[in-house]
């Protein structure tokens, strides 16, 4: 596996990374390979921080489910239950002849089950997003990223209409920033100290957060871009300026900076079905609703791709983030009930409970042609656990 990673260094692909495998509650491989900064020839720490952009979205799942455990929401409200300016949504219904959006009410309420699984019928709309969408471009219209706050982000977005109507599709959105406008809502606290209080600091995550202080800078792998035929070139963060301080508007779908380390403590509360070291976090009926498909059967069979994440036949939807419901269907290397995502510049994890295993690993690079590191990864430890099954059993 050190040496599939190391290749794609060698070839110029990535800069540096860094990998934690444990299984049966023990690490059994901790590795940095490579360069933290190319320029200064910094070497790759296994104590390095990483913006892990879309991996910020399981921690928000789990944050939700500490309320979930308090009674406070069901997956079957309605949205607007908890957030009110939700309740007069309408939905995208194709152009008028003058390039004018036609819109339509939608046939029910989304629900949090719809804001989990990205079938609420929300978007990005980023400055990332295609656009020629008309729902995206209603977004950037619509100022729906600028915004300082959660709470006056919910307030844009929730003028812009929906991309379809609710349950109907699958489309990757900002709805785990929807749910951290929720907690907000819900307990009065900043998102980021919610975190904080109920997750990060019960965990021992003490590199986890959404900035790096100035006294912490020097441990912040670079970020890269890798476009076709050209080399690793250095590339300012492209959704939002690295923060040094508590951000006003944390964001529950990206954002957060983490380690190795800390990551996979995070992981191995999921595997331990709520708790590490003594300390519960949420209960195992919260980890088991977390970690299980909520998508129904059309959706699956229709098949969806966000970057090297896949749903189809085997592989559906669990709360932020996928879940193998059959590894022989899906074909992939992995137990079943295995719960996993990534982010955007390369961070990936799994945690497999029918083998008892996690894994994470994390690099920095942007890129059109990114490595698909956890499958190759997941197919490498699959195989190593094969060869040890096999000399146990001799």
């Amino acid at each position: 596996m050190d040496a599939a990673i190391q290749a794609h260094i060698d070839r110029g692909t990535i800069a540096g990374a860094v990998m934690i495998v444990a299984r049966h509650g023990k690490v059994c491989h901790e590795v940095a390979l490579g360069k933290r900064d190319i320029a200064s020839d910094a070497p790759a720490s296994i104590d390095d921080l990483f913006r892990i952009f879309s991996m910020t979205k399981p921690v928000t799942a789990a944050a939700m489910l500490v309320l979930w455990d308090e009674g406070r929401w069901t997956l079957d409200d309605p949205i607007a239950q908890h957030l009110p300016e939700f309740a007069d949504l309408q939905v995208f219904a194709g152009l008028n002849p003058d390039g004018s959006m036609r819109v339509e009410l939608p046939h029910r309420a989304p629900t949090l089950r719809d804001l989990f699984t990205h079938t609420a019928g929300f978007s990005y709309g980023t400055r990332l997003s295609d656009p020629g969408d008309p729902v995206d471009a209603a977004y950037q219209a619509a100022g729906v990223w600028d915004t300082d706050t959660l709470a006056e982000m919910m307030a844009r977005l929730a003028r812009v209409p929906l991309a379809y109507q609710p349950g109907t599709s699958w489309r990757y959105s900002l709805g785990m920033d929807v749910q951290g406008a929720m907690i907000e809502r819900l307990t009065g606290q900043a998102f980021g100290a919610f975190l904080c209080e109920r997750v990060f600091e019960p965990l021992g995550l003490r590199d986890t957060g959404f900035q790096t202080p100035p006294s912490e800078q020097h441990r912040l792998a670079t970020l890269y871009l890798k476009a076709p035929d050209s080399p690793l070139a250095w590339i300012p963060n492209p959704m939002f300026t690295d923060a040094t301080s508590e951000p006003t508007r944390s964001l529950g779908g990206a954002g957060l900076v983490s380690t190795a380390r800390d990551y996979a403590r995070f992981a191995a509360m999921l595997l331990g079905r709520g708790q590490l070291a003594g300390v519960r976090i949420v209960s195992e009926r919260a980890v088991a609703l977390m970690t299980r498909n909520h998508l129904p059967d059309t959706l699956i069979e229709h098949g969806f791709v966000m970057g090297h994440q896949r749903i189809g036949p085997g592989r559906g939807f669990a709360l932020n983030g996928s879940v193998v419901t059959d590894p022989a269907l899906a074909d992939v290397p992995v137990g079943i009930g295995t719960y996993q995502w990534d982010g955007a510049a390369g961070t990936w994890f799994w945690i497999d409970p029918a083998n008892d295993l996690l894994v994470v690993g994390m690099t920095q690079t942007l890129s059109y042609t990114a490595p698909p590191l956890q499958a190759e990864t997941q197919a490498l430890i699959r195989a190593a656990l094969a060869g040890r099954d096999v000399k146990d059993n001799a």
